[in-house]
């Protein structure tokens, strides 16, 4: 599903499939692109660069 190949740890991939699963997912890569898209609309919400790197920072992704 993805366009190009994606590496993930081991383990995390193994957590994402089980909660995948759980949660009712029809696939690993349909719950990951789920997640991705929530983030990036939040992101993408934001109204200036200042707010994008402020709720980077919250998230813990940028210090």
């Amino acid at each position: 599903m993805f366009g190009s190949k994606l590496k993930l740890d081991r383990d995390l991939l193994a957590r994402a499939e089980k909660v995948a699963e759980t949660a009712g997912y029809s696939s690993v890569s349909e719950f990951i692109t789920h997640l991705l898209e929530k983030e990036l609309e939040k992101l993408e919400g934001a109204a200036n660069e200042n707010e994008m790197q402020e709720r980077l920072k919250g998230l813990g992704y940028i210090s």
